[in-house]
């Protein structure tokens, strides 16, 4: 039995949201493309059709966003996030009992809710109100390092599952494994403390919205989560039109989850030295200048690695950026609502930029796609330097 010490502690916290995010990520969203090929015959619906559905759940769950964030900041995340968990087991039971695309969608419309209620900006908003801003930015890291590889643990988990019982058993071992493992979880580890009134919360928010600072935290991270989506989804097919082999293909872009991780702990690392819009600035900079070197030397071996290196840096460090600028400059309070507001338009540029930029490379290649992710980097690292100075001119008056 576990102690009720133990499950108030800062670290069971953690290590529980470092569990559940792994395995929300795993089963809610990145197993989803191993179940492709296999849905595809038996639903006899086309690739894009199938893709369509997880771009429904990741909308859905971007415009559910505002109001689980307004939730968070007046009840917790303790009842939210253990009901999400039961919704996301549903969910991905009913998913192996479609029988038509129409099911499909409805059933990625509830997991579009579902992982709003779970994934990351829930556990961001729970993270931020326990800890102090000392604490915050380890908290945050030592979340999304674990979680960053749930990509590397659940596609090749998902493919044995599809492969040894099919992929409608597949997604019946993977709901119930997502249930016993984030329901007690989430349940027992996660915590509410005190909110603030109504009236406090809306004037943070209010006074927000209207300032030139938060737009431009809005422009930073949709410019540049739109660029890592593009990045993301074309990279594998950019690097075969160079010339490569799809197997070489494969697995530089592979490199991106691992340097994920590696540009977290080194933007964490550098928060005792430099300041973060600047730290995160420079970051999505040398995203731009990889967009730009790639189709210059990416038709060799070396070329093309070091440009998906220089990318990869950048690839993680908005998602651990953006709590940790929203926190600083607006408190606490309100962090759960104001986060809320940012990630529908951001949700909506992951979902749309890559269908936007398919057609941009198809109808005028993809060194013209490489511009736009470079010039989307440059206006998001301008856009957090504006945010700094902003920052630092208040702090002087």
């Amino acid at each position: 039995m576990i102690a009720n010490a133990e499950l108030k502690s800062p670290a069971w916290l953690i290590g529980a949201l470092a569990i559940t995010q792994t395995v929300g990520y795993g089963v809610l969203y990145y197993a989803f493309s191993v179940f492709i090929p296999p849905m595809s015959r038996d639903l006899n619906a086309g690739v894009a059709q199938l893709t369509g559905a997880i771009t429904l759940a990741v909308l859905v769950s971007g415009v559910a966003a505002p109001l689980i964030g307004r939730w968070l900041d007046r009840h917790g995340g303790r009842g939210l996030m253990t009901a999400g968990s039961v919704l996301g087991a549903l969910a991905v039971l009913a998913w192996s009992q479609v029988r038509s695309v129409v099911q499909l969608y409805l059933v990625c419309g509830v997991l579009g809710v579902a992982s709003a209620m779970v994934l990351y900006e829930a556990a961001f908003a729970v993270i931020v109100a326990w800890f102090d801003a000392a604490r915050r930015a380890r908290a945050l890291l030592a979340v999304t390092v674990v979680a960053g590889f749930a990509s590397s643990i659940f596609l090749p988990l998902t493919g044995f599952l599809v492969d040894r019982y099919g992929w409608r058993q597949a997604l019946i071992v993977l709901a119930a494994g997502y249930a016993v493992t984030t329901v007690p979880l989430h349940g027992l580890a996660v915590r509410s403390r005190g909110a603030p009134s109504d009236a406090d919360r809306r004037e943070i928010v209010g006074t927000a919205v209207r300032e030139r600072p938060f737009w431009l935290l809005a422009a930073a991270f949709l410019t540049q989560t739109g660029a890592v989506a593009v990045m993301g989804v074309l990279l594998v097919t950019y690097l075969i039109v160079l010339g490569h082999a799809p197997v070489f293909a494969a697995s530089v872009a592979g490199l991106l989850g691992v340097l994920s991780v590696t540009g977290r702990l080194v933007t964490t690392g550098l928060q005792a030295r430099w300041r973060v819009a600047l730290i995160t600035a420079v970051m999505f900079g040398l995203q731009g200048l990889a967009a730009v070197l790639l189709p210059l030397v990416g038709r060799s071996v070396a070329g093309a690695v070091g440009a998906v290196v220089l990318f990869g840096i950048g690839f993680g460090v908005g998602t651990i950026a953006r709590p940790a600028l929203l926190a600083d400059r607006y408190g606490t309070a309100a962090y759960a609502s104001l986060s809320g507001a940012l990630a529908l338009p951001i949700t909506a540029a992951k979902a749309i930029a890559p269908l936007l930029a398919a057609g941009v490379a198809q109808l005028v290649g993809y060194p013209a796609v490489m511009g736009a992710v470079a010039a989307a980097c440059a206006l998001g690292a301008l856009s957090l330097v504006a945010y700094d100075r902003s920052r630092s001119a208040a702090y002087r008056r």
